[in-house]
This record gives structure tokens, C-alpha cells and sequence, in this order.
């Protein structure tokens, strides 16, 4: 999207703060990221970065490094848990990981997934569930996949003081009534997409993330929500994109989606560094003297 260029002052004015703090990403700030920075970010032009994270090492690195969002997600399901799906995850697993990530920032805006099982119900579920990760883990908002069939739900959380990131397009949760991992909004079906991200804008959600629907889709949601969108899969035009960390930095082996770009080989630094500790080990290098006490 294009907006007119906006003044230093300006900026500062829409993010109520200070015109060193007028960045979304990177810039100095010793306060937390807001709802109002992100749209701020939006009416801007503004793109953002956000990562998964769900432990305190990872969480305080991308803090440090100015990443403005970090999400808890049920993605912890298949990438810490060992699960082949995101389905397994409970709310008890997930909010001993989020207090951990909220625990090991300062400036990020953390988001919680709703896991599966946990929300559908109602939305006197859904907000039983969003309270635990609001007052146990302390999260700043939760997220929740669907648009159209959980706006209730969005609408609840949000009238109710809880902030709430949308989910739409492909929802990994409903993976078997979907038929698999499959792009969303092709053809015909993109008015049902393009619905369900203003249904969830309606309802009062602050953002929408789009997963893997076709770029044309994706950049005319973006153009008519007044509230930020977030890519994964979904092109160059959302507002903001976010990726799993350990896809993002090369952790993961096997084939990855297509929508994932990695930026490392932690993976190959990882085996290196093991290798080297077992060979050093096996040949009685290590501990060496400067290793051991007297």
C-alpha cells in the first residue's frame, strides 16, 4: 500500500510517543509495543516482521533485535512437542511457554494461540480459555483461527478488554475438513476468505494473518481492512509477514512449505558443534585443565 509521506512530528503524534520511537522495528524504545504502533505501522506504510518463539532464549534475542511481535503458537505443537499436527497441543502446555517468552522480553508485543479444542465451543469458552493466557502467562493478546464462524468469539474477547489477532485463509486446525495443506481463496472461493478477514475485522480483532492464499487475494484484504494483515503464504502485499523461527533460521530438516525463506543453517551449526563435543570427548580432549578444579 502507498500513503503520503508523514512528517517526524507527525509520526510521533499517531504512535504517542517520542519521534526517536516512531519505527515500529528496530527503533529505540523502553516500552512495549502497542495495538495503536501497529496501525500506527499500517497508516504508515510501515511493514513488520513477527517470529514464533516459545521459549526464553529465543524470546529475549528477538526482543533484543527489535522484533516487534512474538507469537506462542500451537505451531509449538509440531516444533517443541514432537506432535505431526498442531491439533494435539493443549492450553496447559502452551501457557508454561508463554509465561516463558512474556517472562524474557521487554519491548515485544506477545500473542498466545488458542489451541484447538478451546475456543470453538462459544465464546463463554473462548473467553475462559483467552483469560488463563491473559492472567497465568501474561500475554497481551490471543490468537484464534476462523472468521465468519468465530466472529462471536472474536467480538466477546474483544468487548471484554482481551486483544485478538484473526486467523483466515488456511486454518491449520481444521486441516482435515479442508483436506489437507491446501491454498485457500482460489477462484470462486476467495470471496469466502475475503469475508472471513472482514468478518473478523468487525468483530473487533487488531490484525489478521493470512496463510497461504494467493497474492492478489491477499493485497485486495489488505487494501480494504482498515487493521494490519500478516502474510504467511499469502505475498508481498500484507502488512506485516510471519514465519516458525525454526523454519525462518534453518532448524527444521525435511521439506518445507513453499511460502518459507530461511535465513541460516542452525541445523548445520548445531550437528558441527555436537560432532565436535562427541569427538572431543571420545579422544579425552575434553575436559581439558582449563575445564576441571583442583
Amino acid at each position: 500500500m502507498t500513503t503520503a509521506p508523514q512528517s517526524s512530528a507527525s509520526q510521533a503524534a499517531i504512535r504517542g510517543s517520542s519521534p526517536e520511537a516512531a519505527s515500529l522495528y528496530g527503533g529505540p524504545s523502553s516500552r512495549r509495543v502497542r495495538l495503536a504502533d501497529l496501525q500506527a505501522a499500517k497508516h504508515r506504510g510501515e511493514r513488520w516482521p513477527m517470529l514464533t518463539s516459545y521459549d526464553q532464549y529465543t524470546a529475549g534475542l528477538f526482543d533484543e533485535l527489535g522484533i516487534p511481535v512474538l507469537l506462542v503458537g500451537d505451531s509449538a505443537s509440531n516444533n517443541v512437542f514432537g506432535n505431526e499436527t498442531s491439533l494435539p497441543v493443549t492450553t496447559d502446555e502452551l501457557i508454561p511457554l508463554a509465561r516463558s517468552v512474556v517472562r524474557s522480553t521487554r519491548r515485544a508485543l506477545v500473542v498466545a494461540d488458542l489451541p484447538f479444542g478451546s475456543y470453538e465451543a462459544s465464546p463463554q469458552q473462548a473467553w475462559s480459555t483467552a483469560v488463563r493466557f491473559m492472567k497465568e502467562a501474561g500475554v497481551h493478546a490471543v490468537k484464534l483461527e476462523g472468521g465468519i464462524s468465530n466472529a462471536a468469539q472474536i467480538e466477546l474477547l474483544s468487548a471484554g478488554g482481551i486483544p485478538v489477532m484473526g486467523h483466515v485463509g488456511f486454518t491449520p486446525q481444521r486441516e482435515h475438513v479442508l483436506s489437507g495443506y491446501r491454498v485457500q481463496g482460489r477462484d470462486h472461493a476467495a470471496e469466502q476468505v475475503v469475508a472471513d478477514a472482514q468478518a473478523a475485522q468487525e468483530a473487533g480483532a487488531f490484525a489478521v494473518v493470512l496463510e497461504m492464499v494467493p497474492t492478489a487475494v491477499a493485497a485486495r484484504i489488505t487494501q480494504k481492512l482498515r487493521v494490519p494483515t500478516i502474510g504467511i503464504g499469502a505475498g508481498p502485499d500484507c502488512d506485516a509477514q510471519v514465519l516458525v523461527w525454526q523454519d525462518m533460521a534453518g532448524l527444521r530438516g525435511g521439506k518445507l512449505p513453499r511460502f518459507v525463506k530461511q535465513y541460516g543453517d542452525l541445523r548445520g551449526a548445531l550437528s558441527t558443534a555436537a560432532q565436535r563435543f562427541a569427538e572431543d570427548v571420545r579422544d579425552g580432549v575434553f575436559p581439558a585443565a582449563e575445564h576441571s578444579f583442583e
